[in-house]
């Protein structure tokens, strides 16, 4: 399970590396504007996860600065990973 979290962290952290390429050089023709709306989205939906878990658990668990900062940039594989280590 550890190695399918990694696997899946590694394949968001493309995801957002190609989505701040396009942001520093914009690819060419409409792709950069799906790009731009799909940038947007991923950091509302990851925001509110972690907004979420923060006000659900955050007093329930000690969580460091970084797992708290990993739930904004990896999403649902950070929370898997964070139930890993805390919960279990």
């Amino acid at each position: 399970m550890k190695t399918l979290i990694l696997l899946a962290k590694a394949a968001i952290g493309f995801v957002w590396l190609v989505l701040l390429v396009n942001i520093f050089h914009p690819f060419p023709g409409v792709a950069a504007m799906a790009l731009y709306i799909m940038t947007g989205f991923l950091l509302m939906m990851h925001g509110l996860q972690m907004l979420i878990f923060i006000g659900a658990f955050g007093d329930k668990i000690k969580m460091s600065r970084w797992e708290k900062w990993s739930i904004l940039i990896f999403g649902i594989f950070s929370l898997l990973d964070i139930r890993r280590k805390h919960m279990m």
